[in-house]
């Protein structure tokens, strides 16, 4: 038998009747050999972790620019954090954590540059629109490798459905949508607080004597209350009391941290950035590295593509080649 084999014979005897098992998978939409080590779903684990597009987020901006220190979170140790806490929860209710992992991975290989200042600045001026979920699903289907990762149907669920109205088909994938939220608002505010932008005492008292005085007592009490209502029940759902806290606590970054004046002010001149580099390849497409189809219809897709690929210093180099422009001018 295969260590595959035993990997899928044991999950059948370990896992939840509500996990996603690894021999039961709706498969590729290209079929291929089964790998005689791994399930599918540590292939596509696998296939994420090399991908180009995942060693990019190491240079993609969380929610403080690169000007904010060797701590500050980038788009990568944020998704390092969703994949932790996904997998904590997956593990304690007998999910499938490869999956989670897989998903947690790969949820935000579509970010752009500039963090969300980023994403909402492409929206803008793309013509169909941008929303980085859509496209994590277009890089690992499409762009990376020139022909896509070719990964499980409900990996590519996950990653579409991570965030927005439509719900993931799985469980583990639920999972990422709770843990997503668990681990941007509390290394946001531990940010926050190392930057300068927030003190902990700024925390209000209502939401930190529910969720705990620390970022780590706030991430252990959300886990738990995910971990606590959702055992032996086909649903991923957190305690509500603590729901309402961490909601909260989220209205409160955005009031005191996203959108403030300092943050309001670099999103516009991310958005100046973006729309400089926009309109230059969209005048001039013959300049995306490998381009390959003639100026038309589709000039405006590849031009979206290139620019939501781009990590914050890559773009940084293109303003100096381009506009002549030096970085500490524009923050």
């Amino acid at each position: 038998m295969y260590i595959r084999q035993r990997i899928e014979e044991n999950e059948k005897l370990i896992l939840s009747e509500y996990a996603v098992k690894s021999a039961e998978s709706k498969g590729r939409a290209i079929c291929e050999e089964k790998c005689p080590l791994r399930t599918d779903f540590q292939r596509d684990r696998d296939r994420i972790i090399h991908s180009k597009a995942f060693r990019r987020l190491k240079r993609k901006t969380q929610v403080f620019l690169i000007t904010g220190g060797d701590h500050a979170r980038t788009r990568l140790t944020h998704t390092l954090e969703v994949a932790q806490i996904a997998r904590t929860i997956a593990r304690a209710l007998c999910l499938n954590e490869d999956l989670t992992e897989a998903i947690a991975l790969g949820h935000d290989l579509g970010h752009t540059p500039f963090g969300h200042a980023g994403e909402r600045s492409l929206d803008k001026l793309s013509p169909i629109g941008f929303k980085h979920n859509e496209q994590s699903l277009r890089v690992v289907n499409i762009l990376e490798k020139k022909g896509g990762l070719n990964l499980t149907e409900e990996v590519c669920d996950g990653l579409l459905c991570h965030t927005g109205d439509q719900m993931p088909k799985t469980l583990e994938g639920k999972i990422i949508r709770l843990a997503d939220k668990i681990a941007y608002i509390n290394h946001d505010i531990d940010d926050s607080i190392r930057s300068g932008e927030l003190k902990e005492e700024d925390i209000p008292k209502k939401y930190t004597d529910i969720l705990g005085k620390t970022n780590s007592a706030r991430i252990n009490t959300m886990i738990e209350a995910v971990i606590e209502e959702s055992t032996d029940k086909p649903e991923i759902i957190m305690n509500s009391q603590v729901f309402d806290a961490m909601m909260g606590l989220r209205e409160f970054m955005f009031d005191n941290v996203y959108k403030r004046p300092f943050a309001l002010e670099e999103e516009k001149k991310a958005f100046g950035i973006i729309e400089k580099l926009y309109n230059l390849y969209s005048s001039q497409p013959d300049l995306i590295d490998g381009a390959e189809s003639p100026w038309g219809s589709q000039t405006l897709i590849r031009v979206r593509d290139y620019i939501a690929g781009m990590t914050d210093t890559y773009v940084i180099k293109l303003l100096e080649k381009y506009f002549d422009y030096k970085w500490d001018s524009i923050l």
